[in-house]
């Protein structure tokens, strides 16, 4: 495949090279308002060869643009080439009189965005495809600073749903014999647990029972899009550094051929494709490859962090409407403050009742606006069928973990045969579906006023001594 995309680059950059001389010379000057007049022209219906020209000296003369540059860009793709008010009232107003097909296709044109068929266009150029990825990316980081930006991220979304079908994408085994350029690449794009080095890297792959699995597009060569790092185990894991720590422990040291797959780390790589969904393909992909290869497997679980729950736990004890946080609550949680509670058995074994049934009332009674789970890696494997099995106490005790999560990490466990309808649940109704274990650690009154009564008792005593400790090395993520 990297043969026939390099042929046919080459190929494009030879009609880019000879489409040039069918350029007016006053799009070939240097100026910056030669920019608005080569995306003008894009449009212009030119021919095949000076379209793929125009496209090429366009994207060139992006990405010599500053910031301010860039906006007044994004601005007149806005306003320059969005659907004509007055077409789309008469398309509506012919196919109001007379419904039909040829009144509908019409007033489909009608209503049709130019802006989608100038980046249409714009991928006429050779390389084309990662170029407009960035220029998504350099949107996104503007947000809603200007009226029409929405509808342009809008636009370009559509297109990439397209241009990035999954009858698109390849998934590529990661391993240590990849080229270093694909590996410079996981290193710098792990979202989840960063990777410290080549060592570190080496340790995630070489081993037999590590798995590393990409989805790459035929038109960004040697980008991945998204990977997951996977652990094959016996046992569900609960703590991360078991996995990723300077001496992970192996399946067979366990007693056997693995009979679990963990999936402790999905990252999406291009920020200009965000909120084009690749997981559910990949992950799905993933399982399959794993089956064929070891058939002995039956579990599949995540190891999965809780990035936006200390967040939520703050808000919550600064409101006093919610009444999720009880007063003992907020006694017991100031211990968080205290940089040695790790170290301390007696604080943390008071703090983990209070902390698991927050997260507990977090993961199952919490809702945004849609109705839908407030995390949202719970949405995204919740969406995919997956089931709430887990929340693991001191599940990552890293500097990110703790500030995270105080140190949480749950488990998702696809069961192949309740795939289909914990997803159909979740999507109609938005329920749930958990293990008895994390319901069961929902608050009971009487049981959690005891606990937090307990919490609280600890934590007078702790008042009299000074707070000298610090989170020693176990505490860090290797």
């Amino acid at each position: 495949m990297p043969i026939n995309v390099s042929f046919l680059q080459d190929l494009l950059t030879t009609v880019a090279e000879q489409g040039r001389q069918y350029l007016p010379s006053a799009l070939l000057g240097e100026q910056k308002e030669g920019v608005a007049e080569l995306a003008k022209a894009l449009l212009s219906g030119r021919g095949e060869a000076s379209g793929v020209a125009i496209a090429r000296e366009l994207l060139g003369r992006y990405r010599g643009l500053g910031p301010e540059d860039r906006k007044a860009f994004f601005r007149l793709v806005a306003d320059h080439f969005k659907p004509n008010d007055a077409a789309v009232q008469a398309a509506a107003r012919a196919y109001v009189e007379a419904p039909g097909e040829a009144t509908l296709l019409k007033l489909r044109d009608a209503v049709e965005s130019p802006r989608q068929e100038f980046f249409r266009r714009l991928n006429l150029a050779p390389g084309a495809t990662a170029e407009i990825v960035a220029m998504r990316r350099d949107l996104l980081r503007l947000g809603k600073s200007e009226p029409g930006f929405s509808a342009v991220d809008e636009d370009m979304a559509h297109l990439f749903s397209s241009w990035f079908n999954r009858g698109f994408l390849v998934l590529r085994r990661i391993d240590w014999q990849t080229p270093a350029v694909v590996l410079e690449k996981i290193i710098r794009y792990e979202a989840v647990h960063e990777i410290q080095g080549w060592d570190d890297l080496r340790r995630r792959l070489e081993p037999s029972d590590r798995r590393c699995f990409a989805f790459f597009h035929p038109s960004l060569i040697d980008e991945p899009l998204i990977f997951v790092e996977v652990a094959l185990t016996r046992e569900i894991p609960g703590q991360i550094q078991s996995l990723i720590g300077q001496q992970p422990v192996a399946a067979t040291e366990a007693g056997g051929p693995p009979t679990t797959a963990v999936f402790y780390s999905i990252s999406n790589c291009q920020e200009g494709l965000r909120g084009i969904s690749f997981g559910n393909f990949l992950i799905k992909q993933v399982v399959e490859e794993l089956v064929r290869e070891q058939p002995q497997l039956k579990t599949f679980v995540t190891l999965s962090p809780i990035p936006h729950f200390a967040r939520w736990l703050d808000r919550a004890m600064a409101s006093d409407e919610s009444g999720v946080v009880t007063g003992p609550d907020r006694v017991a949680l100031q211990m968080l403050g205290d940089p040695g509670w790790l170290d301390d058995p007696d604080e943390a074994e008071a703090l983990k009742p209070v902390l698991l049934a927050l997260a507990a009332h977090y993961f199952l009674q919490a809702r945004s606006g849609d109705g839908r789970a407030v995390d949202p890696v719970a949405r995204f494997h919740l969406g995919n069928g997956a089931r709430l099995e887990r929340i693991n106490w001191l599940g990552d005790v890293s500097e990110k973990g703790l500030r995270e999560a105080h140190g949480l990490m749950v488990n998702y466990l696809y069961e192949l045969k309740d795939i289909e309808r914990h997803h159909e649940a979740y999507a109609n109704d938005g329920e749930i579906a958990c293990s008895r274990a994390v319901k069961g650690l929902l608050r009971v009154p009487p049981r959690s006023r005891s606990k937090t009564a307990e919490a609280a008792m600890v934590l007078a005593d702790r008042a009299a001594r000074p707070i000298t400790r610090a989170i020693g090395d176990g505490g860090k993520s290797s």
